[in-house]
């Protein structure tokens, strides 16, 4: 450090090449390499932008996956018994006509036993209810095709245009699927 004799103030002492750099801070190298960080950062910065948007879109999918994945579980958990119930349908319909036959009948020998058949019967049907099987049993009300099949046809002149008026088939739900549509007559006019 020179020390100012008329003032008496001391002044640092600079090299020439500090001096350069003081009067202009940034040379010529230095702006190009300043203006290829910012050119990184910005590159960088867009990468960042968009790698958070693919990982935000990859989140979103994952989580619709296992939205329709449980969803999936639960139903086939939910109709898992479907085609036991379809088969287990088709011999309380066959049951059904035996005892109508047992009904009709004459002979004391068998109508001893109709009362045995009836409670079979009764817990049959109501263990299918347990499990969330019902009868479609629409008679009175206005005809929908997803529930029911229209076999005949009738015209009523009291009656209302599409009402079911006879179930000629019984139709089941498993909780709230159709598994088997209703064979009915409806009014036509």
């Amino acid at each position: 450090m020179k020390k100012n004799e008329k003032e008496n103030v001391t002044e640092p002492v600079t090299s020439p090449t500090q001096e350069v750099f003081m009067e202009n801070p940034t040379t010529p190298v230095e702006n190009n390499e300043l203006e290829t960080l910012k050119n990184n950062i910005a590159k960088l910065e867009e990468e960042n932008k968009d790698l958070t948007s693919k990982i935000k879109m990859s989140q979103a999918e994952l989580i619709n996956y296992r939205k329709r994945k449980d969803e999936e579980v639960s139903n086939m958990l939910k109709y898992a018994n479907e085609e036991l119930v379809k088969e287990l349908i088709t011999f309380v319909e066959n049951y059904e006509r035996a005892l109508n036959q047992v009904e009709k009948t004459e002979n004391p020998e068998v109508k001893k036993y109709a009362d045995g058949f009836n409670m079979i019967y009764s817990s049959l049907v109501s263990t299918l209810n347990k499990f969330g099987v019902e009868e479609i049993n629409r008679v009175g009300q206005v005809f929908d095709p997803n529930l029911e099949q229209a076999i005949l046809v009738d015209n009523i002149a009291d009656k209302e245009d599409e009402e079911v008026l006879e179930v000629l088939q019984k139709g089941y739900k498993l909780k709230d699927r159709v598994i088997k549509a209703a064979s009915v007559k409806i009014n036509q006019k």
